[in-house]
């Protein structure tokens, strides 16, 4: 390949580089505050229903173990749990009454958790909310199942690059 060619190839991935960096980074942001934002939504629907004594992190943990037996490291491998003081919550959430915790009968020294009906009851409540959010998305949001679909694809794409970026060091 000659130098002109070489030129162009590189000015040709430098405009390209250009048009995908503010987009890329536009996205992180919306991820990162779309996160943010239905914490808040978790947290209005508390207030507005007299309160609680949980967090929204704690509510959508729970609302992601629904009926599910398992233990505090499979909420992390499952991606129900994303911080990084996962015994604290179950912790906390044990002590409140929002989860039992027994030893496993198979390996004693893992510990299976599962919802209480209290637990239950924050998750149906949070349940209640996306099926609210299901039925008014489209009218009030204007958004369409196929846009969804898109998104999702996008975010699974990105998630396994990300992975990938983990995984092999890349």
């Amino acid at each position: 390949m000659n130098t002109a060619t070489k030129m162009t190839v590189s000015g040709e991935r430098t405009q390209r580089l250009d048009v995908v960096r503010p987009v890329y980074l536009e996205a992180l942001t919306l991820v990162e505050r779309l996160h943010r934002r239905l914490l808040d939504v978790i947290k209005d629907e508390f207030d507005r229903r007299g309160g609680g004594d949980i967090n929204a992190v704690q509510a959508l943990l729970l609302y992601n173990i629904a009926d599910s037996e398992l233990t505090a490291g499979e909420l992390r491998t499952r991606g129900y749990y994303l911080g990084s003081n996962v015994s604290y919550n179950v912790k906390k959430l044990v002590e409140m009454g929002y989860l039992h915790h027994a030893r496993s009968r198979v390996d004693r020294r893992a510990v299976r958790i599962s919802l209480t009906a209290k637990g239950k009851a924050i998750h149906d409540m949070v349940a209640s909310v996306y099926e609210k959010h299901v039925a008014t998305v489209e009218q009030i949001g204007g958004i369409a199942s196929e846009e969804f679909e898109k998104v999702n694809q996008a975010l699974t794409r990105l998630e396994r690059f990300w992975t990938d970026q983990i995984r092999y060091k890349l």
